[in-house]
């Protein structure tokens, strides 16, 4: 396998499995609760306070199409919680249905959060904040799912009820549905 092969950018003289580091970035001491996190590029840097309120995947039919990927891995926080510290001219919104504000760095296209408004919570993208240790507790909108996952979680055929959703468990396997 080449170096373009593996989709990701490799360290010069690495093999095609080895990942480029990135140093510190988004790194902090996870004693002062202050999470950092940047976009792709590092053009946009937010900051997470304290620990998220929940911790899981979205399979939604959103969510896969705007990461292009077959499902999202979130961290929710209270939206005071989160905020932009360098280069909120370059954070690109978009709307699709007034539910869901997501933003991305306009030069290099990389996700960062989803706001909701409605409902006071930010949404970051797991892999934007590294020193937040990843430890999922739920699958939302798993009737809407591409890649069955078997690992015990709970699985949400939309939301909680006390988010406005049916709060429907299902089993793991989508056939059974």
């Amino acid at each position: 396998m080449d170096d373009m092969a593996t989709g990701c950018d490799v360290a010069p003289g690495a093999s095609a499995g080895t990942v480029a580091s990135t140093g510190d970035v988004g790194q902090t001491a996870a004693s002062d609760g202050l999470h950092r996190g940047r976009c792709f590029c590092g053009t946009v840097e937010i900051e997470a306070k304290g620990t998220p309120l929940e911790m899981g995947y979205c399979h939604c039919s959103s969510c896969r199409s705007f990461t292009g990927a077959p499902l999202n891995a979130f961290t929710l926080w209270k939206a005071e919680q989160v905020r932009v510290v360098r280069g909120e001219e370059h954070l690109g919104h978009f709307n699709k249905t007034g539910m869901s504000d997501r933003q991305f760095c306009t030069k290099c296209g990389g996700n960062v959060m989803t706001g909701h408004p409605g409902l006071g919570f930010t949404d970051v993208f797991a892999a934007i904040l590294p020193s937040v240790k990843f430890e999922p507790s739920v699958h939302l909108n798993y009737a809407d799912t591409v890649l069955p996952i078997h690992d015990g979680l709970p699985k949400l055929r939309d939301f909680p009820a006390h988010a406005g959703g049916s709060g429907e468990l299902l089993p793991e396997d989508p056939q059974l549905f």
